[in-house]
Order: structure tokens, then C-alpha cells, then sequence
């Protein structure tokens, strides 16, 4: 299959080849998503088999107004007011469903499912032309860091799908915050943009704790099951109360092979420059952090020689909540020891 960019302009044909159900590549201002029509159940068990994702593991509903959700969902005032001040936006709201409204393909056999409305006009653009609500996982081969380009998800799909609709970076480089509405108190079951602190006025108590998904149990959300965001290399995270500069001398001196370094400006003027150490920067803060982690990721992989990466760590506050989040997955839970070494 060819794969065809489309650009704004394109937005009709991109939506005609959803309706004939082909997969679609979206920008959000989070990442790219894979789209496919939600009720059409052929078309959406190909999203699984392009990105090779584990057919229990839920899709996300992506529309374009909140008034499309309601045809799903069972009516709740208190997600209309999260829709009413968060959307368009990297929300993500888990619904109880009304019977026979959606899928098992959708929501992996769940009575719930997960609905967002992305801040990306040419997506919402999108739905709009195509007339119904499509899924939105991240485009890319499962377990691969997600892609914020249009570029990443050629890496990954071409040949795949039938087109991306390229509307250049995203924003904010993280995917959405999860919050499941279906259960009291509400909890966030996979950090993002927003966190307890932004959600608490709306919900009062938010539950942040991070269940564990057994085996043979259904995740309510994507992220939540599997190992996910992981480059080739083996992620080591440095965590922020060690000196970055000494651990990276410390992999130098005893490691003896090329490494890459992901790593804050700050960190990375403190760096003694070798042949051995390859650079990407995160920027100045954990906003720049966020926006670069997954490119910086995917950079690695196109790193000849590079089988290991040195992470920086952030706190777990505020956005560093969902940075660590993605970046612990990456890593398989793996922290720099110089014991190690």
C-alpha cells in the first residue's frame, strides 16, 4: 500500500479514505494518532495489526465535539463540565457506555471506553468531514516511542496505512492525562499535561495512584499493561539527585563502547566531549523536556552503534509526574547505578 502526506488542503480525501475504511494518520497537539471510523469493525482490528498492539489493550475515541460522545455514553454533568473547560485539549475522559453502542474491538470487551477532543484544528477538521468519531492510538509500532513528526509515523507505517495528515510538530509531546470517570473518587490512570492539581477544582478528590494491571486483566486505558516508548537501546535513567556529569564520565571510563546521552542543556554543558558520548538535547526545562523526549527517543534509533542511552530524571511534581512516567517505561523501570559499572 502506498502511503500518501496530506496536507490541510487534502483533508477531504484523507476523510473519504477513512469512510472506505483505510487507516489515517492525525496530528494532535499531544502526538500523532492512527485512525480508523469507530464503528467500523474491520478497519479498526487493522489499526492492531499495523501497529502490532495487543488486541486487549483499549482504543481511545477521538472526536470532535463533545455532543458526538453522548451518542456513546451514558450522559454525566461532571464530564461536561471537564469538556466544557479542558477541551479541545490533552484530556482524555473514560465514560461508562450505554449497551450496545460501541465495539469490543474498541474496548477490548469493557463496559467503559475512553473519549478525547484533541487541539488540533485540521484533526477536528477531519472527524467532521469523515462524520463519526475515529480510534486514536498512537501511530506507531507498538511499544516504540510515540511519534510527535509526521516523519516518525512514515518510519513506522509506511506501507501500512494509507495516509498521514502532516501538520508538522506537536506541541506538547506527551500523550493526553487519562481520567476515568467511571469510578469514585475519579482517578487519573495515566499521567499528562494535566495533573491532580489542575483537575481537583472541577472533581474534588482525584485518586493518582498507579494500579497495576495483572496479567489477565483488561486495561481501562492505554500504557497502563505493556511496555511502551522503548528505543532500541537500553534506557538507564540518571535520577535527579545524582550528578548527572559523574555518571556520565562513570559509563565513559567503564563502558568502553559509543552511548547516548538525553539530557538537559545545563547537564550537557558539563559534559567532557569524547567520541564515545552522543548528544540530544531536552532543552532548558521540563516543558522542552516533555516536547523532546519521544524525538529524542527516536533520534537514538537512527544512531548507528548505540545500544545504550543515559537518561536525565526529573522530580515527580507537576509535568515531571508524566515525563517520568514515559520515560520509566522506556527505561523497563532501569536506573543508572555506577555500581554498574
Amino acid at each position: 500500500m502506498e502511503t500518501k502526506i496530506y496536507t490541510k488542503q487534502d483533508i477531504p480525501e484523507a476523510a473519504a479514505e477513512l469512510r472506505a475504511g483505510h487507516l489515517v494518520s492525525f496530528p494532535t497537539e499531544t502526538v500523532y494518532g492512527l485512525g480508523a471510523i469507530v464503528d467500523n469493525e474491520a478497519a479498526v482490528r487493522q489499526v492492531y495489526v499495523a501497529k502490532g498492539r495487543p488486541s486487549d489493550n483499549p482504543l481511545i475515541v477521538t472526536v470532535c465535539s463533545p455532543e458526538m460522545v453522548w451518542k456513546y455514553a451514558v450522559k454525566s454533568e461532571l464530564a461536561e463540565k471537564l469538556m466544557a473547560t479542558f477541551w479541545p485539549g490533552p484530556l482524555t475522559i473514560i465514560l461508562p457506555l450505554q449497551p450496545n453502542t460501541l465495539s469490543s474491538v474498541v474496548t477490548g470487551g469493557l463496559s467503559t471506553a475512553a473519549f478525547r477532543m484533541p487541539k488540533n484544528d485540521a484533526t477536528l477538521e477531519l472527524i467532521k468531514e469523515t462524520g463519526t468519531p475515529i480510534v486514536g492510538p498512537s501511530a506507531n509500532t507498538s511499544g516504540k516511542p510515540s511519534p510527535t513528526k509526521a516523519q516518525h509515523v512514515y518510519h513506522d507505517l509506511r506501507g501500512k496505512i494509507a495516509g498521514i495528515l502532516d501538520d508538522g510538530q506537536t506541541q506538547v509531546g506527551l500523550e493526553s492525562t487519562i481520567i476515568d470517570l467511571s469510578v469514585a473518587p475519579a482517578a487519573i490512570l495515566r499521567p499528562g499535561y494535566y495533573d491532580a492539581d489542575d483537575l481537583a477544582p472541577l472533581l474534588g478528590t482525584v485518586d493518582t495512584a498507579q494500579h497495576h494491571v495483572g496479567a489477565k486483566e483488561t486495561p481501562k486505558a492505554p500504557g497502563m499493561k505493556y511496555k511502551h516508548y522503548a528505543p532500541a537501546a537500553q534506557v538507564l535513567i540518571v535520577e535527579p539527585t545524582k550528578n548527572f556529569a559523574e555518571a556520565v564520565a562513570k559509563t565513559r571510563q567503564h563502558y568502553r563502547k559509543p552511548f547516548g546521552v538525553l539530557a538537559f542543556d545545563e547537564q550537557l554543558q558539563m559534559l567532557v566531549t569524547s567520541d564515545l558520548v552522543t548528544t540530544y538535547s531536552l532543552g532548558a526545562d521540563i516543558q522542552s523536556a516533555s516536547h523532546q523526549l519521544f524525538a529524542g527517543l527516536r533520534w537514538f534509533d537512527d544512531q548507528p552503534g548505540i545500544d545504550l542511552i543515559l537518561a536525565a530524571g526529573v522530580p515527580e511534581k507537576g509535568l515531571g509526574i508524566a515525563y517520568m512516567n514515559r520515560l520509566k517505561k522506556s527505561a523497563g523501570g532501569q536506573f543508572y547505578e555506577a555500581t554498574v559499572f
